[in-house]
């Protein structure tokens, strides 16, 4: 099937770089049935462990929040503080019901039963107030439970009992809301069975008991117990199960994901293709997951090849020709394979996430994210990332590694295109694991750089080989030297029909050289006008004052070294790798020789930065992410590069640049470039001149504190006196009382201090927005990285 050149499975020979493919056929699609999909015929085993992890519950949820079997952290704060002032509400509360149906059950409190004797019959009570007979007995004792009843209901609401429960016992688990229920269980029913509270006299002390036979008083006896416990018991059971969920339809987490094949929302019965007329495609997949032989690479790619045929439906024959044939192993990428060799990290190829570490449960943290997992995907991923961290900090380890190796089993999927940038052993994953690998330098390296990025045009070639040479150089005007290399570039190309070599371009830059003069002869040969005159401009401001072709020329002395002989070949005998094949799902790691080469590393840095962002903004096809991860970014930006990047948000790329600290970024650039990207990370160990620009980027909040002053007690009679100076005499400390100041003030979210010297190791503190806007406040995460 043929899906934009993405799902080919068009032999390629190794280190092949691939090119567009041109339009599909348009076969006869058959068409669209209205009717529902019928249940298959054959379904995946339900314990397959592939469906398992498709059923999974993927609820939505903020950035930065690993949705794979997420549930949201329940709502609500507690404190100690706020659970001992609970606690001891609870208890005097407790105590003070105690105390008052003490004095009531013993009459210590005058008239409590003039209520009761005002509406009962007379003849119940003697004058003195006692009660006749047993109907005066009963009635007292009824009296006595309802005022107990009231008692407990009046004095549970007043101390929240309830509340206290769920804080203090409940919130510890099920076994300790059993144990609590349990407890209070056999509290009141210690009550009742020694007539504390008069329910068994209420009910025995009554009955006609002389005229029943033995038989007959157990089984009344029996009764009695029964009603008395059973009301008891079952409001204590009731507490011990704790309160039944209620379900909100409309929350947005409330996502479906039925367990049972062959419902109409299950994932793993691909309904959308068997109710596209597809129904032996269906099944053959089906089959494919009931059987092993799919993992989750192929049911990623194979969502996508859908997504592509929905989107054009003529492409549904070839798609359906592809899995009759292939099976699982539809679609497959160019490479021909199927997963990594090895992975480092745990992924979701669903929502495209990579789980990095957990929140840390402190309180620097919001409740709602304390302890929950956190993941990065290109949602987040879209808007760059600035990562800042000293060597050791666990940079690559712990984010480049896992975020590169997340996107190139998207590129195995069909959803993304990535290149990774590092210094020659950077452990960013083996070579297999790469469509391409180019080794700067090392003359065993298959592919080579186009110095161009594939550009065409002269003055684009030439913008983008001065951002690289000058654009770091203060005072440099970049725009001065694309103009002098436009003057040499597009006659060069118009008389031998490509770029020059670099050293042919040195020779051109050179002052002294006669390579300007060869030029116009074969121009002049080959009759360009319009080229002479751009060369005859170029020979004019040669050796004039601010004339930047000597500085374009020391620059690229750098790259014309012995140990960089047969790269950047512009001939077309070499095999060389260029920025635009990212319009394919493609994997490419790029080792500098940053050790040997220190400048030249740089500078070629910086033109992969320059060519990433010319090119992602030029795609025709947008829907693969683009990603450039570079390993060590330091003298890479410019000012050009930054303002690039904050526009790649809307073409569906970003950037990961990870710096051992911001003095390796020019001073008018670091404001600027924390500005640019969404997501900033500042690992342990940062210094508090890192630590204070953070802070200023992540801005102050609204905080609650508690100010305490402590004033000395004067006391004016003797005694108090004597008393004071007794109890200053045993404690040694002056009698003082409390005063408690409670204000909002506005504080920085995160001090330059508290990076600098708060953060543990393999920790870092970070915030992300997403290409939505949606952003994450700064979160301190423990990170887990890489094996």
């Amino acid at each position: 099937m043929n899906t934009d050149g993405a799902y080919d499975g068009r032999p390629t020979r190794s280190g092949h770089v691939p090119r567009p493919a041109g339009p599909p056929p348009i076969p006869k699609v058959p068409p669209m049935p209205t009717a529902p999909p019928a249940v298959p015929m054959s379904a995946p085993a339900a314990g397959s462990p592939l469906a398992h992890w498709i059923r999974a519950p993927r609820p939505g949820a903020e950035p930065g929040i690993w949705r794979f079997g997420y549930e949201p952290r329940a709502a609500g704060r507690t404190n100690a503080a706020t659970d001992r002032a609970l606690l001891t509400g609870a208890v005097i509360s407790f105590l003070a019901c105690v105390l008052l149906w003490s004095l009531l059950s013993n009459g210590y409190i005058p008239y409590f039963d003039l209520p009761l004797k005002l509406f009962t019959p007379n003849d119940w009570w003697e004058l003195g107030g006692g009660p006749v007979d047993g109907r005066g007995i009963a009635g007292l004792q009824a009296y006595m439970l309802l005022l107990t009843v009231a008692l407990v209901v009046w004095f549970s609401r007043l101390g929240s009992w309830g509340l206290a429960f769920d804080r203090l016992v409940a919130a510890r688990g099920a076994r300790a809301r059993a144990a609590g229920a349990l407890a209070g269980a056999l509290f009141v029913l210690m009550l009742i069975f020694t007539n504390t509270l008069t329910v068994l006299g209420l009910l025995a002390d009554h009955l006609p008991y002389k005229d029943m036979s033995d038989g007959a008083k157990k089984l009344v006896v029996c009764l009695v117990y029964v009603v008395a416990t059973a009301p008891v018991i079952v409001f204590f059971v009731r507490l011990s199960r704790g309160p039944a969920p209620v379900a909100i339809a409309d929350a947005p987490s409330a996502q479906v994901h039925p367990t049972d094949f062959g419902t109409p929302d299950d994932p793993v019965a691909f309904n959308e293709i068997r109710g596209a007329g597809l129904g032996e495609v269906a099944d053959r997949l089906g089959g494919e997951i009931g059987a092993g032989r799919m993992n989750d690479v192929d049911y990623a790619r194979i969502r996508r090849a859908w997504e592509s045929v929905r989107v054009d439906p003529s492409r549904a024959r070839a798609f359906a020709d592809a899995v009759r044939d292939d099976g699982a192993g539809a679609c497959v990428h160019p490479s021909g394979a199927r997963d990594l060799p090895g992975r480092a990290a745990r992924h979701d190829l669903l929502t495209r996430q990579v789980l990095l570490g957990t929140v840390e449960d402190g309180e620097r943290n919001p409740w709602a994210r304390r302890g929950t997992a956190f993941a990065l995907d290109p949602d987040v991923l879209g808007t760059s990332l600035v990562a800042v961290g000293p060597s050791g900090s666990g940079k690559t380890r712990h984010l480049v590694r896992p975020v590169v190796e997340a996107l190139a089993l998207q590129a195995l999927a069909g959803q993304a295109a990535v290149i990774a940038v590092g210094s020659a052993g950077a452990r960013l994953g083996p070579d297999s694991a790469y469509d391409i690998v180019v080794r700067i330098g090392d003359p065993e390296s298959v592919h080579d750089l186009d110095l161009y990025g594939g550009a065409g045009d002269p003055d684009e070639a030439a913008g983008l080989l001065a951002e690289a040479f000058v654009g770091d150089v203060p005072g440099a005007d970049v725009r001065r030297a694309a103009t002098a290399l436009a003057q040499l570039l597009g006659p060069f190309h118009a008389a031998r029909g490509r770029f020059p070599s670099v050293p042919e371009l040195r020779d051109l830059l050179d002052p002294v050289g006669d390579a300007p003069d060869a030029l116009r002869r074969e121009l002049e040969a080959a009759g360009q006008p319009a080229m002479l005159r751009e060369l005859d401009a170029r020979s004019r401001q040669r050796g004039a004052p601010g004339d930047p072709a000597p500085a374009l020329a020391d620059r690229l002395a750098l790259l014309d070294r012995p140990a960089f002989h047969g790269f950047f070949d512009t001939s077309g005998q070499s095999r060389p790798f260029s920025v635009r094949a990212l319009e394919h799902p493609i994997r490419v790691r790029v080792d500098l020789p940053e050790r040997g080469h220190a400048g030249a590393s740089r500078m070629l840095a910086r033109l992969l930065l320059a060519q990433f962002n010319a090119s992602v903004g030029a795609r025709a096809d947008r829907s693969l992410f683009a990603f450039l991860a570079f390993d060590d970014a330091s003298h890479t930006l410019t000012p050009e590069t930054v303002r690039g990047v904050q526009r790649l948000r809307s073409a569906n790329a970003g950037v990961l640049l990870t710096l051992r600290t911001l003095d390796d970024v020019p001073d008018g650039l670091r404001t600027p470039l924390l500005g640019a990207v969404g997501c900033r990370m500042a690992f342990s160990g940062v210094t508090t001149w890192d630590g204070k620009r953070f802070a200023e980027a992540w801005g102050t909040e609204w905080v609650e504190t508690r100010d305490v002053t402590h004033r000395t007690v004067f006391a004016d009679q003797p005694l108090t006196r004597a008393i004071h100076a007794f109890r200053k005499l045993v404690t040694g400390k002056a009698v003082t009382t409390d005063a408690v100041t409670v204000r909002q003030v506005e504080r920085e979210r995160w001090s330059a201090s508290d990076l600098a010297h708060a953060v543990p190791p393999d920790h870092a503190v970070l915030s992300l927005t997403s290409v939505r806007g949606e952003r994450a406040a700064p979160l301190l995460v423990r990170l887990t990285g890489s094996s």
